[in-house]
């Protein structure tokens, strides 16, 4: 945990929690809600996430996600758990209400986390730890979608620019998410896609785990709950 790209792997997901927290607290006061709704909203919040990332690390802790040749294998499971988390997440009230009650730039500035995130994935390429295809050394240019959000984020915060400019960013970042996961998925030891010696196993070990668990579940997430509030927002003119 002394190796700040190791820590990021931990300080990500617990601030990307918090911000989720803040923001459903935001949502729920301007949704004008009680202030008993509120809080309910905001303890469930804390639980919810907090205890999936201790299921998420305790399933990585026992090795389940290790086991290959289980049909079909438990970590590819888990990443079709979370994209039904996030479609469900995205689909649900609670989506409703941060699409409708949360600024749109504040949707798309939480992606910018993803700017940190690839520079840490960096830093485990050049440690060994991932392969490079992973990064953005090899296929990986997901560090565009973090860059850009913080622009993106700027520009509509400041009246310049609005739904259109969102939509377009927001379809861009989605295709560079779904390219990241398809290669991390090809790279698994079950495809080996790139090859036997460029293998994505770190992903099956905490703290890493929460790469696809927390961050990518929130990306994906915030990708379709950014849909959701373009949308509404068009019919509502």
């Amino acid at each position: 945990m002394s190796d700040p790209a190791v820590s990021a792997f931990v300080i990500i997901p617990v601030l990307l929690a918090a911000v989720f927290t803040l923001g459903v607290a935001h949502a729920w006061r301007r949704s004008g809600a009680s202030r008993s709704a509120t809080v309910r909203a905001v303890m469930i919040t804390i639980v919810g996430a907090a205890g999936w990332m201790a299921v998420t690390a305790a399933i990585a802790q026992s090795g389940v996600l290790r086991e290959w040749d289980r049909n079909p294998p438990p970590f590819l499971l888990l990443v079709a758990g979370i994209g039904a988390i996030a479609g469900g997440i995205a689909l649900s009230p609670l989506g409703r209400r941060l699409a409708n009650y949360l600024p749109l730039w504040s949707l798309v500035a939480v992606q910018a986390f993803r700017l940190p995130l690839e520079l840490a994935m960096h830093g485990m390429y050049e440690r060994g730890i991932m392969p490079v295809q992973m990064s953005y050394a090899g296929r990986n240019f997901d560090i565009l979608s973090g860059a850009s959000a913080i622009v993106v984020a700027a520009i509509v915060a400041t009246g310049r620019g609005g739904r259109t400019l969102v939509t377009v960013w927001n379809v861009l970042g989605l295709v560079l998410l779904a390219n990241i996961v398809a290669i991390a998925v090809l790279s698994t030891p079950r495809f080996h896609y790139f090859g036997a010696r460029r293998l994505n196993v770190f992903v099956t070990y905490p703290p890493f785990v929460w790469l696809p668990a927390v961050m990518v579940l929130t990306a994906l997430a915030g990708h379709l709950v950014i849909f959701r509030s373009v949308r509404e927002r068009t019919r509502a003119i």
